[in-house]
């Protein structure tokens, strides 16, 4: 079986040389303007050229992504912006507007062009479409099965295919979510997504107007309707008596839209409020020797706006599930457990499974949640025996620490620790603090975590 790339996210030029050195193949960075990462991105013309120079010097790729569905005022200045991209000579360009995508074939028709998930192919009667366009790889959908994929590959022999195989999931089919938009005018497909399916909603009842047929809050002292209030009200009814709380007051309870009878959605409220729009993050690693053994080309991790601490921990893991199955291994669940590690906000192998439906959602929390462990320092320099680390988070003596490295990961329960003048300290706090701590071995460049 051949291996496939591993392909990483860059939302700088320290992630990308992190995702390089923990096994990643290639990366991909966007310009601003015209990817769907126009926050929290550091990648301009000086760092794209910066960046592609550093990859092929090291035998890597470099992707840019230009996959915005462009509007008027961008097609207009797009040819001019992308002129000076292309002249740093990048491997391929990630693209989704098939204006654009003709635009740039018709100036520079020996432009490498990869399909972005954004195009949503989902058959492979597409695949052949966009192959006669001229289209080097189609990144597919993330709405499909497993025997979807395999489907594909087998009709679709000579066309490169990359699979996404961690990272957030979108609510909607994949970047076309118009949440952002309605709420904030920030257009998912501008580059300017603020995650609304992310958000808490609180739950109020209603009456509806009878002459204009709108729905009105229901008026109540304090505000709306609000379960939390409702049931401490009920409560406070039976303070002081022999009356026990009902137990199917805490029940988790089920709606049935009428269109589909039998399909039960659970809805749970607390007093922050209910997620049900927020879905798990994907997590595909276990699926890695099935699609090594269908023939995908690249196995793509989703995050230009995670920490390198992230780019690291998910190259690291995923190189060795490709090794693993390519050589023939079994998988290690293991890797499992140090996926964990990162905050998620609980693992889902989306649609590759076909699981149902509500089974992709998270109703708990909208924000990601430490399972394992926590990313708190970079090792800077070593020598002597002592590493000095820059902290991110805090950490203190006594602390099981997970160094980790591209030569290997190891633990260490930290036993002493100094400041840069030599004195002894029990806790590091956060950044921008440096400290040194007792380190047998050379780690430059490692990431500490501590382990929860």
């Amino acid at each position: 079986m051949k291996s496939p790339e591993l392909l990483l996210p860059a939302g700088s030029l320290a992630k990308m040389r992190a995702a390089y050195d923990f096994g990643a193949d290639a990366v991909y960075a966007g310009q601003p303007r015209y990817s769907l990462r126009a926050r929290n991105n550091e990648f301009r013309l000086e760092q794209i050229a910066q960046g592609i120079e550093e990859a092929h010097a090291r035998g890597k790729k470099f992707f840019v992504t230009s996959n915005l569905i462009a509007h008027n005022d961008k097609v207009r200045t797009y040819l001019r912006d992308i002129e000076p991209v292309i002249a740093c000579k990048p491997d391929a360009f990630i693209m989704a507007d098939p204006g654009l995508i003709m635009m740039i074939k018709e100036k520079w028709p020996e432009t490498e062009i990869h399909l972005s998930v954004q195009a949503n192919t989902t058959n492979w009667a597409t695949v052949k479409f966009w192959q006669k366009m001229g289209v080097a790889r189609i990144i597919l959908s993330r709405e499909l099965a497993l025997d979807e994929i395999e489907k594909i590959r087998q009709e679709c022999p000579d066309m490169e295919i990359e699979v996404f195989v961690h990272g957030a999931l979108c609510i909607a089919y994949s970047g076309r979510c118009l949440l952002s938009g309605y709420f904030n005018h920030r257009d998912p497909n501008q580059g300017t997504c603020t995650n609304s399916c992310r958000w808490e909603y609180k739950t109020h009842g209603a009456d509806v107007d009878p002459n204009t047929g709108e729905a009105l809050a229901r008026s109540m002292e304090g505000g709306g309707f609000s379960f939390t209030k409702a049931r401490e009200e009920a409560d406070s009814q039976f303070a002081g008596t022999q009356i026990q709380r009902h137990p199917k007051a805490d029940e988790v309870y089920l709606i049935e839209e009428a269109g589909r009878p039998g399909a039960m959605m659970p809805i749970m409220e607390d007093e922050h409020g209910t997620y049900i729009m927020n879905s798990k993050d994907l997590r595909a690693v276990e699926h890695v020797e099935r699609l090594v053994k269908i023939g995908v080309d690249s196995l793509k991790i989703e995050g230009r706006t995670k920490s390198q601490y992230y780019v690291a921990r998910t190259a690291q893991v995923y190189r060795r599930a490709i090794d693993d199955a390519v050589a023939g291994r079994p998988f290690n669940p293991h890797l499992i457990t140090e996926l964990e590690g990162l905050a998620n906000r609980g693992y889902t192998g989306g649609l590759l499974e076909r699981r149902p439906a509500n089974d992709y959602q998270n109703y708990e929390t909208g924000h990601s949640v430490l399972q394992r462990s926590h990313f708190v320092g970079e090792v800077r320099s070593w020598a002597e025996g002592w590493a000095e680390v820059e902290t991110k988070n805090r950490f203190a003596v006594g602390d099981r620490l997970e160094i980790i490295h591209p030569a290997g990961n190891r633990e260490i329960v930290l036993e002493q620790m100094l400041n840069l003048d030599g004195e002894p300290v029990q806790v590091a706090s956060g950044s921008p603090v440096r400290v040194r701590i007792p380190l047998a071995a050379p780690a430059e460049g490692a990431l500490i975590a501590r382990l929860l």
